[in-house]
């Protein structure tokens, strides 16, 4: 048995044990208390969290979720971008220490270009971002597939964006039926969708848990 930080990243959202780290890996720190237990041992695939939390939790749409990234369960606090067709915003905010936050990018649903290609989740990877949540398309698919972070989009375009230096960071932004707020709401992603909750939500559940 090999450990790598995609295992671990697997098992934050699910109620299983999880292997010990290596000496070569270390778990990067979370960026509050809440963040910290809500990414703990005890928590669940969404199916489970749906079941568990019910109307306490706000469910993203079905938009043709699609999944590219090394990992496909993936959680954490949300940080925001709002772009369209300029990804300056996507590449300052993976620059920065993620600390396991999930990056949600409202990119209008756009289809006719990437926000995300391999490059920029190579950078939040190395800088300890859990995934991207993309409304709208990524590309370098093959190279995205051996990323361990988690990479949820509707779609693919070989087409880079333009560099204006245009978008937005850290503001609340809406789609699939869901308004996501950075700093105040937790995201958790896997196979069967996305849900959303408030950081003391799962800090609540967490220590119940427990």
């Amino acid at each position: 048995f090999v450990d790598d930080r995609r295992t671990h990243r697997q098992f934050a959202c699910l109620d299983l044990p999880r292997p010990a780290l290596s000496r070569t890996c270390s778990p990067r720190p979370s960026m509050a208390t809440s963040a910290r237990a809500a990414l703990g041992r005890g928590w669940r695939a969404t199916a489970d969290l749906c079941d568990l939390l019910g109307d306490r939790l706000r469910y993203v749409d079905c938009l043709g979720w699609r999944d590219f990234g090394g990992i496909q369960r993936f959680c954490g606090p949300v940080a925001t971008v709002q772009c369209m067709e300029d990804n300056t915003q996507v590449k300052a905010a993976v620059a920065e220490a993620g600390h396991g936050r999930v990056l949600v990018i409202h990119a209008g649903g756009c289809r006719t270009r990437a926000v995300v290609g391999d490059q920029i989740a190579k950078l939040a990877e190395q800088n300890g971002w859990a995934g991207f949540l993309v409304n709208g398309c990524v590309r370098d698919a093959v190279e995205l597939a051996n990323v361990p972070v988690g990479v949820k989009a509707l779609g693919t375009h070989p087409r880079k964006t333009e560099k204006r230096g245009d978008g937005l960071r850290d503001v609340p932004v809406t789609f699939g039926g869901v308004t996501f707020v950075p700093g105040q709401d937790f995201v958790v992603c896997d196979e069967d969708g996305v849900v959303v909750g408030e950081l003391a939500l799962f800090d609540e559940e967490q220590q119940a848990a427990t």
